[in-house]
């Protein structure tokens, strides 16, 4: 099936953190999934990204869905909840209602939609035992959303490729460009749209790393990226405040 046109809605997952271009912007899974659309869709294909990192599912909804219905797309990606997911007062359950509804909008204007069943990061983080039962609500509630409304829904959590560290950033909750790319083979797979098979490759598990090690990097982790982070929150400031989507409107890929 082809496409005229991709809209992706999100937060730093859709933005592409991490998969930096040589001029130092962001790529990302999404970027790369437009691209292939476009082969398949042609010079008239359109692509817009409004996904802004740190976002909640609230905000993005606020702020996104409404350009979105305003582009009439063919294709639309939805991802978000995950920031909620790590606040503490956090309700996964309605997380999920919303999601549905703004899936029921998309839907209902006959855009396809593409939710997802996120990859576990909690082996990484601290918190597990919070964090891991709400994902697993947000991953179910994806499921269902999937099956009462047609959507497409990408698996990433069901992929154990996604438990080796060379997928993920090092601040252990972001995806490394490697990541990216096989978020990319998987949601091209669901579409029906073929992949590179580069993009499936990951190499062989590392050895466990010696317990010292392990607890030094736990400590470098906790300094460089989990100390500001509560930080940031403490003082209600988010890695997005000054950011803007990096692709406003539907557009050629170059």
């Amino acid at each position: 099936m082809n496409w005229h046109s991709f809209v992706a809605m999100g937060d730093s997952f859709t933005e592409g953190l991490n998969d930096a271009y040589p001029d130092g912007s962001f790529r990302g899974w999404a970027d790369l999934v437009a691209a292939r659309l476009a082969v398949e869709g042609g010079p008239a294909f359109g692509y817009a990204n409004l996904a802004v990192r740190g976002k909640l599912l609230d905000q993005i909804i606020d702020e996104q869905l409404a350009p979105t219905l305003a582009m009439s797309p063919a294709l639309v990606s939805i991802a978000g909840g995950g920031n909620d997911s790590l606040r503490p007062r956090a309700d996964p359950h309605l997380l999920v209602e919303k999601l549905d509804a703004v899936v029921s909008r998309l839907r209902s204007t006959g855009s396809d939609v593409i939710v997802f069943r996120f990859a576990d990061v909690t082996a990484h983080l601290p918190g597990q035992r919070i964090v891991g039962p709400r994902a697993a609500v947000l991953n179910d509630g994806a499921t269902a959303i999937g099956e009462k409304y047609g959507a497409y829904v990408v698996d990433l959590f069901g992929d154990d490729r996604f438990r080796h560290p060379h997928l993920w950033a090092p601040d252990r909750l972001h995806l490394s460009p490697a990541g990216h790319r096989l978020v990319a083979a998987h949601v091209l797979t669901v579409l029906g749209v073929g992949v590179d098979d580069e993009w499936l490759l990951v190499p062989p598990m590392p050895e466990p790393t010696p317990w010292l090690m392990a607890r030094g990097a736990d400590l470098r982790w906790a300094r460089e990226h989990f100390v500001p982070w509560v930080g940031r929150h403490l003082l209600r400031h988010s890695s997005g405040d000054l950011v803007t989507a990096k692709r406003p409107a539907l557009a050629p890929i170059e």
